[in-house]
């Protein structure tokens, strides 16, 4: 399961509620088989290396290591709820590819907000975006979440549910079957 938005739409924040993060984690966590994974995981651990490299330098390697922990886990044959980008087509398509030879499939949560409201939920956590990026993920996002919202099926995910900020935040678990 992966949950994607646009930054500061609210995804960091569903995996806390429902599985307690508290955001100072270096590594994924366990709830039961389910790895809970978080790039905030990834940009922690890499902290203490990386701190006096610009973001933009930080960056690629702290995805990296993200999107490794995501595959990883999908090999070991967990369940996998994760936040991502979602506006990669080529990375959703390889974690379904990864899952369907576990034989698992992969399922999307979208948490579809308005562009000014994720840009002020970057602004209230103090992690900005560069608008250039920004702008890119806006450009990626609203294709995909009105194929979504259509009804379209969204290849490679099995399944996909489409959340709003307050459907998310009466969101209260996250079944495997």
């Amino acid at each position: 399961m992966l949950v994607a938005g646009l930054p500061g739409s609210g995804k960091s924040t569903l995996l806390n509620r429902l599985y307690g993060l508290r955001g100072d984690e270096t590594a994924p966590v366990r709830a039961g088989n389910v790895r809970v994974i978080d790039s905030r995981q990834s940009r922690n651990w890499w902290a203490r290396f990386l701190g006096p490299l610009p973001v933009r330098l930080r960056t690629p390697i702290v995805q990296s290591t993200h999107v490794w922990r995501i595959g990883r886990a999908i090999v070991a044959g967990h369940g996998v709820v994760a936040h991502t980008r979602g506006t990669w087509p080529h990375i959703l398509h390889g974690f379904a590819w990864l899952a369907r030879r576990r034989g698992g499939r992969l399922h999307l949560i979208l948490i579809d907000v308005a562009p000014e409201t994720a840009r002020a939920g970057q602004y209230a956590r103090g992690r900005v975006v560069a608008a250039a990026l920004w702008a890119r993920h806006c450009r990626r996002w609203r294709p995909l979440i009105a194929r979504a919202r259509s009804g379209a099926p969204l290849p490679p995910a099995a399944g996909v549910t489409v959340l709003d900020r307050d459907a998310a935040d009466r969101l209260q678990a996250i079944h495997f079957s």
